[in-house]
């Protein structure tokens, strides 16, 4: 079979998620309010640390820039899952599906990006409490947004390059609720054993390299703690439990996706739920959790709320 004409893709077929009308319905509630939970509660910590200037400080700027960042995650590919689930023919145009891959690579990578800049933070605010704010100046926290979005791009481009310029013939059929990288190569007519190795050096590497470098800083974080405390590690934990939940429940799906780019199972649309829905609703509810300073600024806008109210 001829590959199809590059200026005529034809749309790929996203099979979904599937299961009998009732499930479809029940999964569509349910997604809907989780969207509407993280649109509102993501939006909300933005808010409140732009309007509380007693939260203007460099673990609540990055916070606010994860969570906007966790809105635009969910967006690419949330909204979309939602229309299709009571949808008969799920279809993504060619051009759709390529701007969903980049767009889920470049928010991937400042996504991961943030969550290493909040890693160092804690470090600072633990280990060198007396310099943190040398450490973590204004002009530092704005260049990991910027390196964030920067590595980003230059991750999703790096793959997005090959993915372009690969012919398509068909089927043009995707076992997933969104496009990305494995699934659309699996479609290609030419050998694509060497985009395998492409996939896997990039997402794979930079997924796993993340993960553990995340991993051993918290072990480093603690360890200082225990030997200048005692062994007294309890506000040490409760402090870095939020961080190591989040980056449990963001990377694990990645590694296994990405560290074997090929998928043989439909597996991996299921554990990318968490990704694009669950982790995006949850970080506002793990990071406000235990956190105080967010308790008494919700409750500095309420009694700043009725003050106006009654004025």
């Amino acid at each position: 079979m001829k590959p199809m004409n590059k200026t005529n893709y034809s749309p790929f077929v996203l099979l979904g998620l599937s299961g009998s009308w009732e499930t479809k319905v029940t999964l569509t509630l349910t997604f809907s309010l989780l969207y509407l939970g993280i649109i509102l509660g993501n939006l909300f910590i933005v808010f409140l640390v732009i309007a509380d200037s007693h939260l203007h400080s460099p673990m609540y700027f990055l916070l606010a820039n994860l969570s906007f960042n966790d809105v635009w995650v969910s967006s690419t590919t949330v909204p979309k899952m939602i229309f299709d689930l009571l949808s008969e023919h799920k279809v993504i145009s060619f051009q759709g599906c390529m701007i969903q891959i980049c767009f889920i690579h470049i928010m991937g990578g400042v996504e991961m990006v943030l969550l290493m800049a909040m890693a160092f933070d804690r470090y600072a605010a633990i280990c060198k409490p007396l310099h943190y704010l040398t450490i973590m100046n204004s002009k530092r926290c704005i260049l990991f947004v910027v390196i964030g979005w920067v590595t980003g791009v230059i991750h999703a481009m790096s793959q997005f390059s090959f993915v372009m310029n690969l012919p398509f013939c068909g089927p043009n059929t995707i076992d997933s609720f969104y496009c990305d990288f494995p699934r659309v190569i699996q479609l290609a007519c030419s050998d694509a054993a060497k985009f395998e190795y492409v996939v896997a050096a990039n997402s794979g590497f930079m997924s796993m390299g993340t993960f553990f470098l995340l991993l051993l800083s918290y072990v480093f974080i603690l360890v200082t703690v225990w030997k200048r405390s005692s062994g007294d590690l309890s506000k040490a934990l409760v402090t870095l439990s939020a961080h190591i939940t989040v980056v449990v429940l963001f990377f694990t799906p990645c590694m296994f996706l990405y560290v074997w780019p090929f998928p043989r199972s439909s597996v991996d649309k299921y554990l990318f739920i968490a990704d694009f829905a669950i982790t995006p609703a949850l970080n506002p509810v793990i990071y406000t959790l235990r956190n105080k300073d967010i308790k008494i600024s919700i409750q500095r806008l309420n009694k700043k709320g009725h003050y106006n109210r009654f004025c």
